[in-house]
Order: C-alpha cells, then sequence, then structure tokens
C-alpha cells in the first residue's frame, strides 16, 4: 500500500449508527452545591461546561444550518441533520443547570455574557461579499466545529469510564447529565469531520483552526474554573492553580494533562478519523440505560412529567 494510501483518514464503518436526538427529564433539586463532595476545585471545572455549552452548541446548529445546502452526499446530510437534533437538546440539557447555580449563590452571567460575545460576535456571522469570502468564512467556522467536536468526543469518552467519579460520591443526576452528553458526543464523533472532508478538507486549515480552537478551550476552561471558584460563596481560598488541574487528572477525577496531550497529534495526524476513537457500542448501551432518558421516554407514554432515577455506575 503506498504512503499516500496510509494517510488517508479511514472511518471505521462499523462504528456508525443513524442519529437521533433524545428526550431527557433532569431534577436539579437534590443536587448540591459541590455536587462532588468535598471537592470544589474538580465541582467547578466540570460545571464550566454548562456555561461554554448552551451558546457554542447554539452556534454549531446556526452554522450547521447554512451548510445543509452545500452537502451533496445524502447520508452524510442525514447524519448532520441528526447532529443538529442531539446538539439543540445538549444546549438545552445544560442551560436548565443555570437557574440551579444562581440558587445557589453563583449567578454566571458574567461569564455567559462573554461566551455569548465569541460565538454571536466573533464566530457569527459577517457581512462579506457572495462567492467566495463568505464560503471561505462558512469553510472556516466548519473547521472551528470539527476540532471542537473532537475534544468534546475525547470528554465524552473520559466521563463515560470515569469511574473514580463515582468512588467520589458525585451526584448522580450531574453524572447522568454529563455522560448521556457524553455518549451522543461518542455516538456522534465523526460527524462534524465527515463534513469539514465532504467540504473542503484542506489540511493546513485543519491544523490552523485546531491551533485556535485548542487554545481557546484551554483559556475558556480554565477562565471559567477560577470563575466558578471565586464566585463560591462557600470558598476561602478561591484559587484555581493549574497544579492543582494536573493533580486530580492523575487520581482520575479530571482528564489528564497527558491525555489531552496525547490526542494533539492524533487529531493532526493525516490518518486520523474520529471513528477510530471511543466505542460507539459503549455510548450506545449508556444512552439505552440513562436515567434521564428512561424517564423522559417515561413521560412521554404517561403525558407526565418525568422525574430522574439513580444512574447505574458508569464504565470504570
Amino acid at each position: 500500500m503506498s504512503n499516500t494510501q496510509d494517510r488517508l483518514p479511514r472511518p471505521v464503518e462499523s462504528e456508525r449508527i443513524p442519529l437521533k436526538a433524545r428526550k431527557v427529564s433532569f431534577s436539579w433539586a437534590d443536587t448540591p452545591l459541590h455536587w462532588v463532595p468535598g471537592d470544589p476545585l474538580t465541582t467547578h471545572t466540570i460545571n464550566v461546561l454548562h456555561l461554554l455549552l448552551p451558546a457554542g452548541e447554539r452556534w454549531f446548529v446556526h452554522v450547521y444550518k447554512q451548510v445543509l445546502p452545500y452537502v451533496r452526499d445524502e447520508r452524510l446530510r442525514e447524519d448532520v441533520i441528526g447532529f443538529i437534533g442531539q446538539e439543540a437538546m445538549h444546549s438545552q440539557a445544560h442551560d436548565e443547570v443555570l437557574p440551579h447555580l444562581r440558587e445557589q449563590g453563583l449567578d454566571p452571567t458574567p461569564y455567559t455574557a462573554q461566551v455569548d460575545w465569541l460565538f454571536e460576535k466573533l464566530l457569527g456571522d459577517r457581512t462579506l461579499p457572495p462567492g467566495r469570502p463568505r464560503r471561505w468564512w462558512l469553510q472556516e467556522r466548519v473547521a472551528l466545529i470539527a476540532a471542537i467536536e473532537h475534544y468534546t468526543a475525547f470528554l465524552g469518552d473520559w466521563v463515560l469510564n470515569a469511574g473514580e467519579l463515582d468512588r467520589r460520591g458525585a451526584d448522580p443526576t450531574m453524572l447522568d447529565l454529563l455522560r448521556w452528553h457524553g455518549a451522543e458526543e461518542v455516538e456522534h464523533r465523526s460527524v462534524a469531520f465527515d463534513l469539514f472532508l465532504h467540504l473542503d478538507g484542506g489540511y493546513r486549515r485543519r491544523v490552523r483552526t485546531w491551533a485556535v480552537a485548542f487554545t481557546a478551550l484551554v483559556f475558556l476552561w480554565q477562565r471559567g474554573a477560577r470563575f466558578f471558584m471565586a464566585a463560591d460563596p462557600t470558598v476561602v481560598d478561591g484559587r484555581a492553580r493549574l497544579r492543582d488541574f494536573y493533580l486530580r487528572g492523575r487520581r482520575g477525577l479530571l482528564p489528564s494533562t497527558g491525555a489531552m496531550l496525547r490526542s494533539v497529534p492524533r487529531y493532526l495526524s493525516r490518518a486520523y478519523h474520529p471513528s477510530q476513537e471511543g466505542s460507539t457500542q459503549q455510548a450506545v448501551a449508556y444512552l439505552a440505560s440513562s436515567p434521564a432518558a428512561l424517564a423522559a421516554e417515561r413521560a412521554g407514554q404517561t403525558g407526565r412529567p418525568g422525574e430522574t432515577g439513580q444512574p447505574g455506575k458508569g464504565a470504570a
């Protein structure tokens, strides 16, 4: 086989399944402020998801609706439509956590206002001449989403296997939200990259947009964790140091620094394809047993609002 063939992205066909949006039903009444007991830093580092994802995933949906007319492959078009449905549901589910945080004395508005500006203004639609300039900006954003989705799938795979959170007694409802979302990120992990390949696939654009996405995610995440720690009314020393993140990664409470760094060359490899990472089988198995998904399904059958039960343990 030639070196050129070796560098081509190779999807794992057995990892592809039809995508669908799943309704979920969460109740936050019994979720404590520090839902990882005795560990506000781990709690708030993961809580940053609730600040970043609603605006980010609304942006994904907005961009992909603009992209649909350019998708010439019918199977990919179906995947993109399924992706849009799932991302819209994720945004809504994380948005519903924010009132619960406010009730506990954590007002996320100063941070979420900055995130909204980033996605709506900096990365939003621009008044550009028709033709190549507009297509260039659309392709740039599609490539950015592919890079971001590499890390959402990475985080989804991590949380499905983060048994240490169970052992530390993390709140089961919050774990279910994270694992339901993470499982769908693993399930649809190939869509953004396949769409990028379909519209452009340029390697220089992949590297450039990865650098932007990775830098922005690291900056926004540490900024969000520090914001939460400083705003937490129960924390005396509200610092969030890089060493603290590193140590919790070593303990399995957060993704490890080493795993994050090893993910970089995988995405930048010319042979990279997201289907080569994670397990669709594991993701679908969790989605079939998620208490929030089962509660919503029961509510749909009876016409009454559902309440979440206790989720089973994640695969450790």
